[in-house]
């Protein structure tokens, strides 16, 4: 298992990862993580798959835990920065747009189910993920974040 990467450990970073779970918190009222205390450390451990990007024309990764990066089977180097559209296979990129406006006008959703792609290739579903913005205490939005820890293998 890798250990919390240091590029985390960057005050900016630190901030836009605390959003995640405070973000989680005020849109849902719940905790992110069983037990709270939702710390960078706490995120990256989480048994769940969390991922977040940000608000580029073509939203790329800033965050994505252990769980993640064993999912999507990928690195960290490789899956940061990356488009997170390449997280679906091209003919469900429209569906998975779909979900994000969903997301962009209603704040969150709690009931997310799609088809996405590992780095080697494997389909799966994932079932029962919440998507939610990533909003600032001003309510300005920084991109999106996802968790889910249910899925089928589909090849």
């Amino acid at each position: 298992m890798p250990a919390l990467p240091e590029t985390y450990a960057d005050p900016e970073m630190d901030r836009r990862i605390a959003r995640i779970a405070a973000s989680y918190r005020q849109l849902t009222g719940r905790d992110l993580v069983a037990g709270g205390g939702e710390t960078i450390a706490t995120l990256w451990l989480a048994p769940q798959v969390i991922v977040a990007h940000g608000t580029e024309d073509d939203p790329r990764f800033f965050f994505a835990n252990r769980a993640a990066l064993e999912r999507f089977e990928t690195s960290f180097d490789t899956f940061l920065g990356s488009p997170s559209r390449l997280s679906a296979e091209a003919p469900l990129r429209e569906e998975r747009q779909d979900l994000l406006n969903r997301v962009s006008r209603d704040g969150f959703i709690a009931d997310y189910a799609g088809v996405r792609i590992s780095a080697k290739g494997r389909r799966f579903r994932i079932e029962a993920a919440t998507v939610w913005n990533l909003v600032d205490e001003h309510g300005a939005v920084h991109g999106q974040a996802a968790v889910f820890d249910q899925w089928a293998e589909l090849d």
